[in-house]
């Protein structure tokens, strides 16, 4: 399999971030990027821009909300679908899948269910059902699949650098960690979390309290493979630098490498 580094990104806004965005992509040059929480209809897309940089583009936006999108680095994403299967009247961008060098990307921007209980919550349930439903038929593909985004969802309470002050969000609710676990058990590999299986390792730092300063953190931006893609993963990793710049998102890129020899 041919080398890759395929990264997962929430820029929160690729307006005001793009500056930030170009920087990591000409310092980081990963080969396929999943972006998330665009905040920007397609006509606002800077695709110029991204490529310039050398990043074939592929997006689905939503002027001030959500909005998900795929970058190449030296080549187009071939798009499979934009919409999640079975969320079809769901107005809010949010999945995006698409071909890349030969291994198919599924961005994903999972609703973040706040508050909870009500509506948004219950969105975030139906919308986490559908996706274990599709993910189902990708699992078993003879190509690589990569599950890649911001799950909004912190899988236990390892994950996260106290959860005591979180205990109402839906991020932590156990029905949102029994989906996410549920899909695990359709045979996905949480690829951090299985080459660091002892380490804290975060992706998120709201802006309050100072808790990128304090290293208080969350993991919710996951990379989940399917047995065509894990016996090809050897690294993995988060840009944390990233979150210390100017006008920082409050998530940091958070990166896969794939290739070589595969395991047996």
């Amino acid at each position: 399999m041919k080398r890759l580094k395929i990264a997962t990104f929430n820029i929160n806004g690729i307006r005001a971030r793009l500056p930030n965005l170009l920087v990591w992509l000409e310092r980081e040059r990963p080969d396929v990027v999943c972006l998330q929480e665009l905040k920007a209809p397609d006509s606002a897309f800077p695709a110029a821009e991204l490529e310039a940089a050398g990043y074939g583009c592929l997006h689905l936006g939503q002027a001030s909300w959500n909005g998900v999108a795929i970058l190449a680095r030296d080549s187009e994403p071939l798009a499979i679908r934009k919409g999640l299967p079975g969320m079809e009247a769901d107005p809010q961008a949010r999945y995006l899948e698409a071909a890349v060098q030969g291994t198919v990307v599924a961005c994903l921007y999972l609703p973040n269910g706040n508050p909870q209980p009500g509506p948004k919550f219950d969105y975030k349930l139906a919308w986490f059902e559908a996706l274990i439903r599709h993910a189902h038929t990708l699992h078993d593909s003879e190509h690589p699949v990569v599950l890649a985004g911001d799950f909004n969802v912190v899988p236990t309470d390892f994950d996260i650098y106290s959860p005591r002050s979180w205990q109402k969000d839906a991020l932590l609710q156990p029905e949102s960690r029994e989906c996410f676990a549920r899909l695990l058990t359709q045979g996905w590999t949480d690829a951090l979390r299985h080459l660091y299986p002892d380490e804290q390792v975060f992706t998120f730092w709201d802006y309050f309290r100072q808790h990128w300063q304090k290293n208080s953190g969350l993991r919710i931006d996951h990379l989940l493979l399917n047995p065509a893609a894990s016996r090809f993963l050897k690294n993995a990793g988060v840009d944390a630098w990233v979150r210390n710049e100017d006008h920082a998102s409050d998530h940091a890129p958070t990166w896969i490498q794939l290739g070589g020899r595969g395991k047996a």
